[in-house]
C-alpha cells in the first residue's frame, strides 16, 4: 500500500423497513443515492446500524447487492461481513467479493469470547478464503472481546487485512496502532463523538452513525480537516456533538432511525428485540437535529 485504503466520512447505513418489518428496498436505494449526493466518501451496508443481527442471511446479502447497484463505483462500498461463526463470516466475505464490494467489514466474534489467538485465526481464515480487503471491526462494548494491538499487528502483516474500525473510544489506541501497523494501515473511528481527536492522532476517517442523518456536515468536517481549516472543523464539530450524544442514549439504531423518519426516510421501525425510542428521546433527537440545522427548531 502507498497510503490508507480509505479516508473520510462513511455512513454505517441504517436499513429502512416497512411497518411489517420487511426491508424497504426502494427507499434503501434512494437513501444510498442521497448519501452519495450529500458527499459521503464511502458507504457501509449491513453493519450493526443496518440491523445485521436480525437480518436473515439472504436479506443481508440482498442489502449489500442493493447498495452496490446504486453506488456503481462512484464511492467505495465497505460491506458488513462479520459473524461469530468463522464459516458464516467467510461466506459473507466471499459474497461481498463476488458482487463487487470494495472491502469487507468484519466484526470481532461476539458471545463465544475467543482468545487473542482465536481472534487471529478467525480473521486469518477469512483472509485466506477470500480475495478482498478486510477491515477489522473492534467493538468490545458489543462483542465483549477486543483485538490487542499485538494481535492487530500480526493481522496487518497479512496482505489483505488493511485497516481497523476502532469503536473502543480509547484515544490511546490510534497512535499505538499506527506505530505497530504502519502509516498505511487504515484507521477508522467507530465512535462519532471522538472523530476530531481521532483524526489528530493519525486517524483517516469514521464509519459513522451520525452520517445517516447529517451526511453533508460529516463529509464537510473531514474535508475541512484535509484542507487544514481547523476553525471550520471546530464549528462543524460543535454543531454535531449534541447529535453524536443523543444517538446513543438508547440502543442504536433506535435514535438514528427516528431521526431518519423525521427526514422522510421511512417508517420509524426496528426489528425486535430492539424497540423504537421513548418520547423523551424523540424530543432530544429533534432538539439535536435542530441545533445542527437539519430540521426547523
Amino acid at each position: 500500500m502507498t497510503g490508507p485504503l480509505f479516508r473520510g466520512s462513511f455512513p454505517a447505513l441504517a436499513t429502512p423497513m416497512f411497518d411489517n418489518g420487511d426491508v424497504d428496498e426502494k427507499r434503501f436505494q434512494n437513501f444510498v443515492e442521497w448519501q452519495i449526493d450529500q458527499g459521503s466518501h464511502a458507504v457501509c451496508p449491513v453493519g450493526t446500524t443496518g440491523e445485521s443481527p436480525t437480518l436473515g442471511h439472504d436479506e443481508h446479502k440482498r442489502v449489500t447487492e442493493l447498495c452496490l447497484e446504486v453506488a456503481k463505483g462512484r464511492v467505495p462500498v465497505i460491506a458488513g461481513a462479520g459473524s461469530n461463526s468463522t464459516r458464516e463470516a467467510i461466506d459473507f466475505t466471499q459474497h461481498a467479493q463476488k458482487v463487487g464490494a470494495d472491502a469487507a467489514l468484519v466484526v470481532t466474534p461476539y458471545y463465544n469470547k475467543p482468545s487473542q489467538e482465536g481472534l487471529y485465526q478467525h480473521f486469518k481464515a477469512i483472509h485466506d478464503n477470500s480475495d478482498i480487503p478486510i477491515i477489522v471491526y473492534d467493538v468490545p462494548g458489543r462483542s465483549i472481546v477486543n483485538v490487542d494491538v499485538d494481535t492487530l499487528k500480526r493481522l496487518s502483516e497479512l496482505p489483505r487485512i488493511q485497516g481497523v474500525k476502532d469503536a473502543t473510544a480509547d484515544l490511546a489506541l490510534p497512535v499505538r496502532t499506527r506505530l505497530a501497523c504502519g502509516d498505511d494501515f487504515t484507521l477508522l473511528s467507530g465512535e462519532d463523538a471522538t472523530i476530531v481527536p481521532f483524526l489528530s492522532l493519525g486517524g483517516h476517517g469514521c464509519i459513522s452513525v451520525t452520517a445517516n442523518i447529517a451526511p453533508r456536515l460529516c463529509a464537510d468536517l473531514h474535508e475541512a480537516w484535509w484542507a487544514g481549516d481547523f476553525e471550520k472543523v471546530s464549528k462543524i464539530n460543535d454543531l454535531l456533538t449534541p447529535l453524536h450524544e443523543v444517538l446513543f442514549i438508547e440502543s442504536s439504531p433506535g435514535p438514528v432511525k427516528y431521526g431518519m423518519h423525521l427526514l422522510g426516510w421511512g417508517a420509524n421501525r426496528l426489528r425486535l428485540p430492539l424497540l423504537t425510542v421513548s418520547p423523551k428521546t424523540e424530543g432530544l433527537v429533534r432538539s439535536a437535529m435542530a441545533h445542527a440545522g437539519l430540521i426547523d427548531g
